[in-house]
């Protein structure tokens, strides 16, 4: 599948096609409503199946009877949420080989039947063992799918379209934080239903939604520019040549040399660091029981027990609504600092400003003895820290030259999963909590020293590039003589005519 997709570049990329920026924007705005509804729905449904283990913890009223019926005691419950991050991210690089070589609207659906399937056998689980082997296999399933996406969406969009397409569908992660718990509530009032309690119909009803939506888009997802039905023969032709020009004419087949680039550029692991700084934050923020637990800190282990809730005040289903704002916030902030991401050309400063607020919030957290401060500390939390995991991923997705290479790289990126099990750990000393906030507060400053790090490197790459193009008079007619060097090309992010002059564009 994947040479044929090469020739087809190949041919098609000679047929330049010239369109006002008019046209340009009216094929993109196409193209999003045929794919990111599908990227969306997938993320919402992945982050669901993820996080149904929180929304079943003791923490969710009625829905406790999971923590009880599994002897959930001690760090058992820890160690279940953990588990599910060494094979997830472990196995993000092969299925990103894995779908450079087969067809996308066959391997991510297949992911999502396979992940759904478990997800909804879950429900079967009767002790705390079957229910660390679920959420192993789960992981494992689900491993492919965000770094799946993130490389999907650079097979359609240029360096400078990507940060606002990965911003929306990300998006939905927070969706799913604000509104998963409302959804358990719902399902917990089918408590006794088929001789099943309300925590198995969670894993049950979500894991066969799940299952629907993967086989529907079997039939509707499209795989690339060059056999997309919905686009007219003109259109085609400008959207292969836009991609062709963005990667500097870089090699797109698969060749295994492109896997060792990878593994091999220290600037992988360099932007895996700025990744885990932030995914430790968003594998603990993404409970909406955890928010709920910061609105009260002076309760937050009575806020385990539904009695203590009715106590405080809060129905379950109004404690719940409390846990909304904070992802709404993580939502909308999301896609305007995608959008103006990609509206500059910048990607540092983007992330080192989301970092800023979220520790400004983290600070609060730790530090404050009051509601209402918590509150907003979380609130400000989710606002900066969302954003940024969009904005990493394109900058990665952007400087990572050639196909393979890029989705080798953004699926590496998906080390910084591994803070997922550290954030299962640390909040362990109630009713502050300052441990865990405060080995938040370390991560994220190191994603802001890594971020400036990256800034500098970057730029200092570019420049020597640009001398080396001066000097060697080095054009875009050369671009061939380059095309198995990836990054590494000194025309790569040097000569982009077609998205300006800015030579610093999506790499500071």
């Amino acid at each position: 599948m994947g040479s044929s997709r090469n020739d087809s570049i190949e041919s098609n990329s000679e047929k330049q096609t010239v369109l006002g920026p008019r046209e340009r924007t009216r094929i993109l705005r196409k193209i999003d409503w045929h794919l990111l509804p599908f990227m969306t729905a997938f993320y919402l449904f992945s982050f669901l199946d993820r996080a149904n283990i929180v929304r079943s913890s003791p923490g969710n009223a009625k829905v406790a009877g999971m923590a009880t019926n599994l002897h959930l005691t001690g760090f058992r419950y820890n160690i279940a949420a953990a588990v599910f991050f060494i094979p997830y991210t472990f196995a993000e690089v092969p299925s990103n080989i894995v779908l450079k070589l087969l067809r996308p609207s066959r391997w991510i659906p297949s992911l999502m039947v396979t992940w759904g399937v478990v997800s909804t056998l879950m429900c079967l689980v009767k002790s705390y063992q079957s229910l660390v082997v679920a959420r192993t296999f789960l992981g494992l399933t689900e491993a492919g799918l965000f770094p799946g996406i993130n490389y999907y969406i650079c097979l359609w969009y240029p360096r400078s379209e990507r940060s606002k397409r990965i911003a929306i569908f990300f998006s939905s992660a927070s969706v799913a934080g604000a509104f998963g718990g409302l959804l358990a509530y719902g399902i917990e009032r089918m408590e006794g239903i088929g001789g099943l309690h309300g925590w198995q119909w969670i894993f049950c009803l979500e894991g066969i939604a799940t299952v629907l939506v993967a086989i529907f888009s079997f039939f509707h997802m499209h795989d690339y520019p060059e056999t997309a039905n919905f686009l007219t023969e003109p259109e085609r032709s400008h959207i292969i040549d836009v991609l062709k020009q963005d990667s500097n004419h870089l090699s797109s087949r698969f060749d295994t040399q492109f896997i060792w680039q990878a593994i091999k550029d220290y600037k992988t692991y360099v932007l895996s660091l700025i990744h885990i700084g932030y995914s430790v934050p968003l594998s603990y923020h993404a409970s909406p029981e955890l928010i709920i637990r910061l609105l009260v800190p002076g309760y937050a282990i009575a806020l385990f027990s539904p009695t203590i809730i009715n106590e405080l005040g809060y129905s379950a289903a109004n404690a719940q609504l409390l846990s909304v704002p904070p992802f709404v916030a993580g939502c909308i902030a999301t896609i305007i600092v995608g959008i103006y991401s990609d509206k500059h050309n910048l990607r540092g400063p983007y992330i080192i400003g989301g970092a800023l607020v979220s520790l400004v919030g983290y600070i609060l957290l730790y530090c404050s003895v009051r509601a209402g401060p918590s509150y907003v500390g979380a609130c400000l939390a989710a606002a900066g820290y969302y954003p940024t995991i969009p904005i990493v991923l394109a900058w990665a997705g952007s400087n990572a030259g050639g196909d393979l290479k890029r989705g080798v790289v953004l699926a590496m990126i998906g080390l910084g999963n591994l803070g997922g099990i550290c954030s299962s750990f640390i909040y362990i000393d109630p009713p502050r909590f300052r441990i865990g906030h405060g080995t938040v507060i370390g991560f994220l400053s190191l994603a802001i020293v890594m971020s400036f790090f990256a800034m500098w490197d970057y730029n200092r790459l570019n420049k020597n590039k640009e001398a080396q193009c001066l000097a060697g008079n080095i054009g875009e007619d050369k671009g061939y003589e380059f095309e198995d060097m990836g990054d590494a090309s000194p025309l790569f992010s040097v000569f982009r005519p077609h998205f300006g002059n800015n030579i610093f564009a999506d790499v500071s």
